[in-house]
């Protein structure tokens, strides 16, 4: 499995960004831009949470396991795998996310800021791309406490050509 790069991640934040933010200005010409939820930061908080609580277990979890503590709870392979997957789709969809909550803020900030409706729904996005940066980086935390180490291999020829 390959490891999540922050560029990407960026890029996908970037992107989305813009695309937001000119549909929300096209959506304003015609008529009402839809509202921001005041769900979207606390979801995006909630599903931060969760990945920084899997991190903070299974590093411990694992911790204990390299003291070879009497007791300690190993952490199987296909749940590792697993909460992997799940934070790199968590980091995905939350750039992705923060992305459009970010165009649409930045069009709310820039246009509507006399109306005190759309004063609330920028303050809402703006809480919702903070909250979509908490879960990339608890999701980047969770991949680092989760990544293999590296094989210390000194030989540099294969048992076989020996």
């Amino acid at each position: 499995m390959k490891q999540l790069r922050p560029a990407v991640l960026a890029g996908i934040f970037a992107v989305a960004g813009v695309l937001s933010w000119a549909g929300a200005r096209l959506w304003n010409a015609y008529g009402t831009l839809p509202g921001v939820p005041l769900a979207a930061p606390i979801v995006l908080g909630a599903i931060a949470v969760i990945l920084l609580a899997t991190a903070l277990s299974l590093r411990s979890r694992l911790k204990a396991q390299r003291e070879r503590r009497p007791g300690a709870k190993g952490v199987e392979p296909l749940m590792a795998a697993r909460a992997v997957v799940f934070g790199q789709a968590s980091a995905l969809v939350a750039a992705l996310v923060a992305g459009m909550y970010g165009g649409v803020g930045v069009f709310l900030l820039t246009d509507a800021l006399e109306v005190p409706a759309r004063r609330d729904q920028a303050w809402y996005a703006g809480f919702a791309v903070l909250a979509g940066a908490a879960v990339i980086a608890a999701a980047l935390f969770l991949e680092h406490v989760l990544k293999l180490p590296e094989d210390d291999d000194t030989n540099p020829q294969s048992p076989a050509s020996a």
